[in-house]
């Protein structure tokens, strides 16, 4: 099992999570993005830059990606493509989405985006706080214990 990361929109604090959890199991993790990361020296964790331009990380997440890898994404149509490709997505505030749930996700997603192109005011996303990152944190958790296995 490989941790992909949609670095580019990650907030700092789930990166630094992400970082713990690599270096306390030992899963291998990569971070994705068009501009330069720093990441603890560890053989585990990696990161692959990209070119700047629209999904270009986010299409060399899902080339990378083998069944059962695990995604770290708020970008809904990278884990809707993630989970069709048999992996996991889980996105920066814990929700874990799956096969049960993303459908309707994205269609939330394109029907706020065709309100927003008729110039309806529809707000952004709360501001990320300390439960958000709780609930990561734990839905971190709970998915290694379940899916990965240190070899």
């Amino acid at each position: 099992m490989h941790i992909w990361v949609d670095a580019d929109a990650c907030p700092k604090v789930i990166k630094e999570i992400l970082f713990r959890a690599a270096e306390r199991t030992g899963v291998a993790m990569t971070l994705v993005a068009n501009q330069p990361l720093a990441v603890p020296r560890l053989k585990n964790i990696r990161t692959v830059r990209v070119g700047a331009g629209f999904d270009v990380a986010d299409n060399e997440i899902v080339r990378r990606l083998d069944a059962g890898d695990l995604v770290i994404t708020a970008d809904i149509p990278l884990a809707a493509e993630a989970i069709a490709k048999g992996g996991h997505a889980l996105n920066p505030r814990g929700e874990l989405y799956t096969t049960d749930n993303i459908k309707a996700r994205l269609s939330m997603r394109d029907f706020m985006d065709s309100l927003r192109a008729t110039g309806v005011e529809t707000g952004g996303p709360a501001s990320f706080n300390q439960a958000d990152r709780q609930a990561f944190a734990n839905q971190l958790d709970r998915f290694l214990s379940l899916h990965f296995r240190r070899a």
